[in-house]
């Protein structure tokens, strides 16, 4: 089980709950996620979360990080146009704060 604030993930369930309520996130959602609070204030680049998540090569379309983060916070964050745990680092890429 991993705790970032209201965010509770069980990897080993595949469930995620956000104050106590069960979140319905996708596969690819739910590794991005997981992938992000392992690792907490940890800044990954787009391209490092592509690898990582999609296992993708490097060189591939940062966009594809851009859209599932923004549906990831409509799903978690109060305010997903002012987020509190996912968040964006200019120019560097992402990261997960408690």
């Amino acid at each position: 089980e991993v705790v970032m604030g209201d965010i509770v993930i069980r990897p080993e369930e595949g469930s995620v709950t956000r104050s106590g309520v069960p979140v319905q996130l996708t596969k690819t959602e739910f590794r991005l996620l997981s992938h992000l609070m392992t690792q907490p204030n940890r800044v990954w680049s787009r391209q490092q979360l592509l690898e990582a998540v999609w296992d993708y090569p490097s060189d591939g379309d940062g966009r594809l990080v851009d859209t599932h983060m923004a549906r990831l916070r409509a799903k978690v964050e109060d305010n997903p146009a002012d987020p509190t745990h996912l968040l964006t680092v200019r120019g560097l890429g992402y990261k997960a704060v408690a």
